[in-house]
């Protein structure tokens, strides 16, 4: 899965900024920045396994003038972007394949839901 397109986007009722990403299967994901700082993947965000043990990160979020804001997407390689947000923040790299995991469309939802679903009774 591959993006073709990212666009920003600025909401005409609250004036809200979001990314929109078209995928080559023509699926169309749209993606709050919050949301997105929020599905923050880096480790400091989502924690990381280290040798066998896992860490987890603070999970008291705070609040930080411009968290919320991008400044920036690189492309890393050919498998995703870097975000740079607006308080220095930039070390999580969404992969395309992330980036249609958490995409927050009913549809998505759906599956996701259904595999979890799925999982868990198991």
């Amino acid at each position: 899965m591959r993006a073709t397109q990212i666009k920003r986007e600025i909401s005409d009722t609250d004036g809200s900024h979001a990314l929109v990403v078209s995928w080559d299967d023509g699926h169309v994901s749209r993606y709050t920045l919050a949301y997105l700082r929020q599905e923050c993947p880096c480790a400091a965000c989502k924690g990381e396994v280290i040798f066998g043990t896992v860490y987890r990160p603070a999970t008291l979020s705070l609040f930080k003038p411009g968290m919320n804001e991008l400044e920036s997407l690189t492309p890393t390689g050919g498998y995703g972007v870097q975000a740079r947000w607006k308080d220095g923040h930039e070390t999580g790299i969404y992969s395309w394949d992330y980036l249609r995991m958490i995409c927050p469309c009913p549809d998505c939802t759906k599956v996701r839901e259904a595999k979890l679903a799925a999982q868990t009774e198991v």
